[in-house]
């Protein structure tokens, strides 16, 4: 991969820039500019931290991973749409996406690596080994849309739009409270809680930048459906810039939205058992012909209904004239 440095990045150091553009850990890119990997120019750079010129031009060789370890398994995979290059899977929620501690099977890839066999294989790498066609991801119990690269060069392209922010990604949420603003940006850093390794915060002194636009689409007594667009793509980001900003997404646990709907509004929302987030349009430009691709689903139950039953058709919310027949694999 070889790439210029451009205007904005002058003056930056190598390895952020590298973990910037190719999305591989800082530490994985360190390995890579002491393995001689990483050339400014040409030549071999004295260090990591060495700072970058506008129009330097950098070249980073990342080896191939090994064979992929995930186990195929026969799970039904609901396909929004399939060809040659790439495919569009709506996750369902308690699907992890890729092999993780504690979740060796079950999850997207061991699905994929079942119906494809081999697919492209993901440049950064994990402790659980590589995760095959990986350009994105979904928490495990979010819902919606997902693209998974077959090929080499899709991945590559895929990547470099989500890295470049090109690909555009649209959430649907529940949240706490209905006195937000009718839209906004939270721009925020992005960190590890610092007593909680397992969540994520904006309240940190040092972090990535987090960035999510929202608007409200509706509002009840207690609770308002929003539309969040990513323009990062951080772990948990609309979730913790939810949370922080004081308005939790409705079951979600883990960031403080467990609380109860006070009175019958909250009925519908009683069978929601996972954060009421639902990535339901996906959009980038097709890596083999540059065609604008948009994609689009529903909400799955009791979401939807609680959506319904709450703020009215989702027709009337959002339009909808672009989404597929959804395809399960398997009965």
């Amino acid at each position: 991969m070889q790439f210029k440095v451009t205007a904005d990045e002058d003056g930056q150091r190598l390895d952020v820039v590298l973990t910037q553009r190719t999305q591989i850990k800082r530490a994985q890119v360190t390995l890579r500019i002491a393995a001689n990997d990483v050339l400014i120019n040409g030549s071999v750079p004295s260090k990591p931290g060495q700072k970058v010129r506008h129009n330097d031009r950098i070249e980073i060789t990342i080896p191939p991973p090994p064979p992929s370890k995930a186990v195929p398994e026969d799970i039904p995979l609901r396909i929004v749409h399939e060809d040659e290059h790439l495919v569009v899977i709506h996750k369902p929620a308690r699907m992890p996406v890729h092999p993780s501690p504690g979740h060796h099977s079950g999850t997207l890839v061991n699905a994929l690596v079942f119906r494809y066999g081999n697919l492209a294989p993901e440049i950064q790498q994990s402790e659980d080994g590589p995760r095959p066609g990986i350009v994105h991801r979904l928490d495990m119990d979010t819902t919606g849309l997902i693209v998974v690269a077959r090929t080499t060069e899709a991945r590559d392209n895929l990547m470099k739009q989500f890295a470049d922010r090109t690909a555009g990604r649209r959430y649907l949420a529940i949240v706490h409270g209905p006195r937000l603003e009718d839209e906004g940006t939270w721009n925020t850093l992005h960190g590890r809680h610092p007593r909680n390794r397992k969540r994520f915060s904006s309240r940190v002194r040092e972090g990535r930048t987090a960035i999510t636009h929202w608007t409200v689409l509706s509002r009840a007594k207690h609770v308002a459906l929003i539309e969040c667009r990513l323009q990062t793509g951080r772990t948990h980001q609309i979730r913790v810039h939810c949370s922080d900003h004081g308005h939790p997404i409705v079951s979600d646990a883990q960031y403080g939205g467990n609380r109860p709907i006070p009175g019958t509004l909250g009925i519908p929302f009683r069978k929601i058992k996972h954060q009421a987030l639902h990535a339901y349009q996906l959009q980038f430009n097709h890596p083999k012909n540059g065609e604008l691709c948009t994609f689009q689903s529903v909400p799955e139950q009791p979401m939807l209904h609680a959506i319904q039953e709450t703020f009215g058709p989702l027709e009337t919310l959002l339009s909808l004239e672009h989404v597929h027949a959804e395809r399960v694999t398997a009965e």
